[in-house]
């Protein structure tokens, strides 16, 4: 197995496991029969960057962001329909899911009949959905903000930021070792917003067994 195999299985295995602390929020919410305490726009922005690297990998021909995206976009839309049986508030959540549909389609159009095929569709793609994914892993920065204001980590955690930790590496040296670019660029971020929580963790306290705060899932 050569370098590039192994960065592929270590992009899957962890992304995968990032995808798969969906299903602690997916236990709660059959437990209590509630959506009470889970939130809901990380499912549906999450499933959109899927889809948009679903594209991109297919136009590529990678089987990596292809399988990786795959399985993300079908767990995704289990967490969605979930929520959407438990929640009290339907509206607007139909409301929010609409418009990621008629993003999606929009962009569907936009990539597939206006852009021409080639090396510039997938330019074009690969730098939305780094746009994107860069968008997703900067968006808890308040919340880190806050975090050193009350000088208390324990809406952090550990767990999930070490899968961050290791989940942005393995994508960053993939697309280091493919030189491409919209691939390693957007999951820099992940490694440095892990970065600064393990400084968070290591100056302000022990660490948390808290449930996991299902957030940023890269590529």
């Amino acid at each position: 197995m050569d370098f590039l195999q192994l960065l592929s299985c270590a992009c899957i295995v962890f992304t995968v496991g990032m995808f798969s602390t969906g299903l602690t929020d997916l236990k709660k919410m059959k437990l209590t029969q509630s959506a009470d305490n889970v939130q809901f726009l990380p499912f549906l922005t999450t499933c959109v960057n899927n889809l948009g690297w679903l594209y991109y990998g297919l136009l590529k021909h990678d089987g990596t962001i292809i399988l990786v995206n795959t399985i993300g976009a079908i767990l995704q839309t289990i967490y969605i329909i979930t929520y959407l049986h438990y929640t009290k508030e339907k509206k607007p959540v139909l409301v929010q899911t609409l418009v990621m549909v008629c993003v999606l389609c929009v962009g569907w159009v936009y990539f597939s009949m206006v852009i021409p095929a080639g090396k510039e569709q997938l330019s074009q793609l690969g730098l939305a959905c780094s746009v994107f994914t860069i968008s997703m892993y900067l968006s808890p920065l308040a919340d880190l903000l806050q975090i050193v204001r009350s000088k208390s980590v324990e809406r952090l955690s550990f767990s999930l930021t070490v899968a961050t930790f290791f989940t942005s590496t393995s994508w960053t040296l993939y697309g280091l070792q493919l030189q491409d670019y919209y691939i390693m660029v957007p999951n820099t971020p992940g490694i440095l917003t892990s970065l600064i929580r393990f400084f968070l963790f290591w100056r302000f306290g022990a660490l948390f067994e808290n449930k996991p705060s299902y957030k940023l899932i890269p590529i």
